[in-house]
């Protein structure tokens, strides 16, 4: 059976193919045999720069050849790799002797026994997968959270004088700016993203137990770890971790995945607030024409958009906390679980990446319906009392926030002739009076903050 949409079974491979089908060249199946191919002859490069005496005399010009194998992988390479695997049942090994047979046909096949020498699947794992995650965030993720920042930036721009009625526990409070109140999401994505590129991509690379035991009973004269921290943390760019079991910590990683989960759920309260706002009329959202909102109800325009985005997002946080609880806790040195749990780290990023571009799109479609905030803010003349007991206070009149609180505090309508009416009846001077008039639901908005 071929893979399609309808024929797959997660979404997306299937509907939302082609909204992930970049992830493909980062965090596929082949994407990892490639980085794997890759690292395992930047290291075979790396021995012979050495030199092993062995290696002493390979023709370094050669190496671009060599590092054009893993330049010019493609899908069909990797299709024979997996062949291999078949026999091999080991998807390292597979690599290995993929490997070996291009240096047959290179005519190199006096040096191919240095290809994975002295190492553990792990140290081409643990150096190709962070190598592919680094790769995806530098030239998908990242691009896309900034893209998000933008749209929002705008949008918090673009309605930064818009006056609306704020609702604390769901009900009517002080009145506050549209705009800010998108840039409260603005401020915390660049906080959580700022913390994201702190993180360190690492790795393992020190042999069967990490103790180069292989390396250093071969080659006892050699420093090992002066080599491998020149490899993995010049070489491929990472952050070698000296000390190891099999396998990496996981504990990077899973900082990353926390922190991922963290700016997934500051976008789950961003879709759920734009949602609320288009429920209450506060956005119209542009029309496409033929589109279906119900199948019953023909007047339907649903925030589907928002919707989608807060169920992928929900996805990838149930995904990335059983990455980030799993993959730092493995038995003694090693066991396997880390091997086919680390398999679907793609997954939640694909979510995520879906979800995303879902809450771009629907931003892009959200029309602000100004009459209904200021028919909100008209219907809800209570939320100034704030403003007049707390000036009543500097004034040291008796008892203002009881008084306001016995006038609103009830299930009738508090409107602006009751809200004068009050005032009015105030012992206070005519200047006070003035001043307590002049706070209205539309000015009463505090600090322009941004």
């Amino acid at each position: 059976m071929d893979l399609s949409s309808v024929s797959a079974i997660s979404p997306v491979d299937g509907r939302y193919h082609k909204q992930t089908e970049t992830l493909a060249y980062y965090l596929s199946e082949a994407a990892f045999i490639n980085y794997r191919v890759f690292v395992e002859i930047e290291y075979f490069i790396a021995l012979c720069n050495l030199p092993l005496p062995e290696l002493k005399d390979f023709d370094r010009s050669r190496y671009e050849e060599l590092r054009a194998i893993s330049r010019n992988f493609t899908f069909k390479d990797a299709e024979e790799v997996k062949k291999i695997e078949k026999i091999t049942n080991h998807d390292v090994k597979a690599v290995e002797y993929y490997l070996k047979k291009k240096f047959d046909e290179l005519e190199l096949k006096q040096y191919s026994e240095f290809i994975h020498f002295g190492l553990t699947s792990q140290d081409i794992n643990n150096t190709a997968v962070p190598y592919a995650i680094k790769l995806c965030f530098g030239d998908i993720l990242m691009p896309l959270f900034q893209e998000l920042l933008n749209r929002l930036t705008l949008k918090a721009k673009e309605w930064k004088n818009v006056p609306m009625l704020a609702r604390t526990h769901g009900q009517p409070a002080s009145p506050t700016r549209l705009g800010k109140e998108i840039y409260v999401f603005v401020e915390r994505l660049k906080q959580q993203t700022g913390l994201l590129q702190t993180i360190p991509f690492s790795a393992k690379f020190g042999g069967a137990t990490g103790n180069f035991n292989a390396h250093f009973v071969a080659y006892s004269q050699i420093d090992w770890i002066v080599f491998a921290d020149q490899f993995v943390n010049n070489v491929l760019g990472l952050e070698r971790q000296k000390i190891t079991t099999q396998i990496e910590h996981y504990d990077n990683l899973a900082a990353l995945f926390d922190n991922l989960k963290r700016i997934n759920t500051i976008l789950i309260d961003l879709n759920r607030d734009i949602w609320t706002y288009i429920s209450m009329d506060y956005f119209k959202q542009q029309i496409k024409k033929g589109e279906t909102g119900s199948s019953a109800m023909p007047h339907k325009v649903n925030p589907i958009d928002f919707e989608n985005s807060e169920g992928n997002l929900g996805i990838a946080n149930a995904l990335f906390d059983h990455l980030s609880s799993k993959l730092p806790v493995s038995r003694l040195q090693r066991d396997l679980t880390d091997s086919t749990v680390s398999r679907n780290i793609g997954v939640p990023i694909a979510h995520t990446l879906i979800a995303i571009k879902s809450l771009i799109k629907g931003l892009n479609k959200l029309i602000l319906n100004k009459k209904k905030l200021q028919d909100d803010l008209d219907d809800n003349w209570a939320v100034v009392a704030e403003g007049i007991q707390t000036i009543l206070r500097r004034e040291n009149y008796p008892n203002p926030y009881e008084q306001l609180k016995e006038l609103t505090r009830t299930n009738k309508h508090i409107d602006q002739e009751a809200i004068f009416l009050f005032i009015d009846n105030l012992d206070i001077s005519k200047e006070l009076k003035e001043e307590l008039r002049k706070i209205t639901p539309e000015n009463y908005l505090g600090i322009e903050l941004f």
